[in-house]
């Protein structure tokens, strides 16, 4: 017995080092084997090439009228709009993790978390995580009591109905600002420069007003830390008209099971980014506990990716559709905008209607006009063309809150239900406040494509090919 131990062992040796006594260079051993998977609800863009910016006269004399010839690599981007019932996904995680917190903290419920680890070594309160294989049972008398401060409460309860207090739903997240990292200082040529979002500060080999300069700590001055309220503001149907009766759609169209597959709006640029990091989590979280390799994050799509999805390969066309009208061959309206003057009916809906409602454009994206415009990661800037990179083009920032609000502004493509047709034009940039909720805004997410990118052979539609 000793003797097949003894020579197991050199087996083992001998497989673990045979790499290096070849004395050839095989690469690092037992990596995981990787096969790109197709994330679910969304479809694929091949890489390429287009002329981004307008294909029909500046309207409304914004003086946003260039144009630009850039290149994107492939990605791949939700089929439809985020709808209410996938947004509320978020919400009820938020909300339960929330209480699972709580009847541990407050309750001393240990099971709803767990404790030790797969070695059986007890896990700081830190490292311990959600036991999500139990559910909570929100009518027991103890959880009830235990729980009772999430929910409104006294005078604020209406007709005594017990309402989930929603200012409570505040999700915490983690980004690394790369952009930051990887600026140097092209004066002193020692630090790089970031904002230090724990002390409020800018850090680094900074030449200072007085003279002084300060360094960056470690790495972790680039680890954002983010708090934000995920309930969507559903009075945006209320304050975004004056004069108008939208009371029903405030208090119905995010929870209403009617509208569950409507595109969710009354969410910030900040609250569907918090949602795709949110995403990101979910997916990896899975894939690590199933021993697979994770994918890549979940974000906002830029202006660049989403001008390109709209088009999808015919680059002189004013509308996704292909076409430069707003109707098909038989007189109906292919969109869901405001119609001439206003009639808002005209194209079937008078808000926004369900998902996926008229024809996708020949990539397959729903809804790439009309319906609710969407946000982009990109901030506006009217010489953005003139200055950005031809490659993947994009001008990213994240405004703090006392920056001037002009830095504030994200770019919204796409037009909505309230629009008129120029709005939903291919190539019609418009922006919004990365802060601001409005009944017009919503947004489907992107995910970059990992490994060999490959694009149709011959005509659209054909087979795809690998380069």
């Amino acid at each position: 017995m000793k003797k097949v131990l003894f020579f197991s062992s050199i087996i083992l040796l001998l497989s673990s080092c045979s790499q290096y006594q070849s004395g050839e260079v095989l690469g690092a051993s037992n990596r995981p084997v990787w096969a790109t998977e197709v994330p679910f609800g969304m479809l694929y863009i091949p890489m390429g090439s287009l002329t981004i910016g307008p294909s029909d006269q500046d309207v409304p004399w914004a003086h946003t009228a260039q144009n630009r010839s850039i290149s994107l690599q492939s990605y791949w981007m939700d089929e439809t709009e985020m709808t209410n019932n996938e947004y509320r996904q978020f919400v009820e995680w938020v909300r339960d993790s929330l209480a699972y917190v709580k009847l541990r903290d407050d309750g001393g419920r240990e099971e709803f978390f767990v404790m030790v680890n797969k070695f059986g070594e007890d896990l700081e309160e830190e490292d311990q995580y959600i036991n999500w294989s139990m559910p909570i049972d929100w009518n027991e008398a103890e959880t009830r009591e235990i729980l009772a401060g999430m929910f409104l409460t006294g005078e604020e309860r209406f007709y005594k109905k017990q309402e989930i207090d929603a200012r409570q739903l505040n999700y915490v997240y983690y980004w690394m600002d790369l952009k930051q990292a990887a600026q140097k200082n092209k004066v002193s040529g020692k630090e790089n420069r970031a904002y230090n979002y724990k002390t409020k500060k800018y850090e680094g080999e900074v030449l200072k007003a007085d003279g002084t300069t300060t360094a960056i700590k470690d790495r972790s001055t680039y680890i954002i830390k983010e708090e934000i309220n995920v309930y969507p503001d559903t009075l945006c149907w209320i304050s975004d008209f004056t004069y108008s009766y939208n009371d029903p759609m405030s208090s119905m169209y995010f929870w209403h099971p009617a509208y569950d597959n409507y595109p969710v709006v009354g969410v910030s640029w900040k609250q569907s980014t918090a949602y795709n990091v949110w995403r990101t989590q979910l997916r990896n979280g899975y894939l690590r506990s199933a021993g697979k390799v994770i994918v890549n994050d979940y974000r906002l799509p830029t202006e660049a990716e989403w001008e390109y999805a709209a088009r999808c390969g015919l680059a002189a066309s004013p509308y996704p559709w292909g076409g430069n009208y707003t109707r098909n061959y038989l007189g109906c309206f292919i969109a869901n905008f405001k119609p001439m003057r206003g009639n808002y009916t005209d194209d079937g809906g008078i808000h926004t209607v369900i998902v996926a409602h008229y024809e996708p454009n020949e990539w397959g994206l729903y809804d790439m006009a009309g319906n609710v415009s969407e946000w982009t990661q990109t901030a506006f800037d009217e010489s953005s063309y003139s200055f950005t990179h031809d490659n993947n083009t994009n001008n990213y920032y994240s405004a703090l809150d006392d920056d001037p609000i002009v830095q504030k502004r994200k770019v919204i493509r796409g037009g909505s239900w309230k629009d008129v047709a120029y709005y939903m034009q291919n190539g019609t940039t418009s922006y919004e406040y990365q802060d601001t909720a409005k009944s017009y805004i919503g947004f489907r997410s992107v995910q970059t494509y990992l490994g060999r990118n490959f694009s149709y052979d011959g005509k659209r539609g054909d087979s795809q090919v690998y380069y």
